[in-house]
């Protein structure tokens, strides 16, 4: 059962839809809210998200810049903090003083990190999965912490993450990134996923090529400033990652660098490409649904536990 809303975050309108099973089962447990990354709009987790609306309220939403939202007029309107008031102005209006399991994937990933780290929304979210997107912050101090080991081998790990983002550079040349969506990318967009990903699209989204070009200001409002001035980041709610070995854009030795801002988390590596939420929903959708019982319920199981891995954060 699917209801639409439009949600007010300050002069931005943002598209959300909350799905539940048909009995409202559901009400009594924390729910789920998926935000999705570049380029795409909430649709990216129509699969995860049907799964785990068997038993479970799901809210999906276009971030602003994409789908049916909003987008700001110019590129000071996608700095990260701006996409943590968007996402508590959803959950005050969609899930009032209610805790939950948020999941991000992505530049969702991305931006959800902030959300997890800072106040606005400390006690509200009761676990965090991030998929394919590191925070920003912790890749400055890691990238950092490497360089100044010395070894080749840290080197190695720097420079392999810098030559899979090489599109980062390229999405800071002005309208070039724009221009290239506009004239081929969006055509080759389908045919780039099944080579790359496996995944085919039957139909492309009407709104790609708005959805991408806006999307180029994130990269333009955020990564230098949070790579060059990274800031403390420690998370206030339980962490899973999970890690596509193969993922071409996001390389598993920088997903490590949560480990120096937590005294534990449980890591998930699977032999797959980035776009994991589309080429696998079912078993994405079990990975949440395990680690929000357990952090519920407080019986971890076997599985999980295995998947346990230690950090660098002292505790008190």
């Amino acid at each position: 059962m699917h209801s639409s809303h439009v949600v007010r975050s300050g002069n931005i309108r943002l598209h959300a839809r909350m799905t539940q099973p048909a009995d409202g089962s559901a009400r009594q447990r924390p729910a789920v809210v998926l935000v999705h990354g570049y380029p795409d709009d909430s649709s990216v987790w129509h699969g995860v998200r049907d799964t785990l609306a068997r038993d479970r309220r799901v809210l999906t939403f276009d971030v602003r810049g994409a789908g049916l939202s909003d987008a700001p007029a110019d590129t000071s309107g996608y700095r990260i903090p701006q996409f943590v008031d968007d996402l508590a102005a959803v959950a005050d209006a969609l899930l009032p003083g209610e805790r939950f399991h948020l999941v991000g994937h992505d530049w969702g990933s991305i931006h959800s990190w902030e959300s997890v780290t800072t106040d606005r929304l400390r006690g509200r979210i009761a676990s965090y999965t991030s998929i394919s997107g590191p925070c920003l912050d912790h890749v400055g101090h890691w990238m950092r912490t490497q360089l100044d080991a010395g070894t080749w081998t840290a080197k190695r790990a720097v420079w392999q993450q810098r030559l899979q983002s090489w599109y980062v550079g390229y999405f800071h040349l002005p309208l070039v990134p724009e221009w290239s969506w506009r004239l081929w990318v969006a055509r080759a967009w389908p045919w780039w996923l099944h080579k790359t990903e496996g995944i085919r699209i039957e139909a492309q989204r009407p709104t790609l090529v708005r959805d991408a070009c806006n999307g180029v200001r994130m990269y333009r409002a955020n990564f230098r400033d949070r790579l060059a001035r990274p800031r403390a980041r420690a998370p206030h709610a339980p962490v899973q990652l999970i890690v596509p070995t193969r993922d071409r854009y996001v390389s598993p030795a920088v997903t490590r660098a949560v480990e120096a801002w937590v005294s534990h988390y449980w890591r998930h590596e699977v032999d797959a490409g980035h776009w994991l939420p589309l080429r696998r929903p079912d078993w994405v959708a079990d990975r949440i649904r395990r680690f929000a019982d357990y952090v519920e319920s407080g019986h971890e199981p076997a599985e999980l536990r295995q998947a346990r891995v230690a950090g660098t954060l002292a505790t008190t």
